[in-house]
């Protein structure tokens, strides 16, 4: 038995079936969950890792930035 990483629900898993990177999904919050370990068993939620995969890709990233730029090319087009 573990429990769901997002909101803490016991999941009645047969560990034995489970591989590392399987996707499974929290029956209480909808988690999407992948098997990260399996000695002891490790979930982590799928939303975690895309996270953790943006700020990889670019530490310095700014949303606010992005949404600035996307709001002068709108300004831009409106003047032609």
């Amino acid at each position: 038995m573990v429990n769901c990483p997002n909101c803490d629900a016991l999941l009645d898993l047969d560990e034995e079936e489970l591989g590392e990177g399987d996707a499974l999904t929290c029956d209480e919050c909808g988690a999407d969950l992948n098997v990260t370990g399996l000695d002891p068993l490790e979930l982590e939620t799928t939303e975690d890792e895309e996270e953790d995969e943006d700020e990889e890709e670019d530490p310095d990233y700014d949303e606010e930035e992005d949404d600035d730029e996307e709001d002068e090319e709108e300004d831009e087009e409106e003047w032609h």
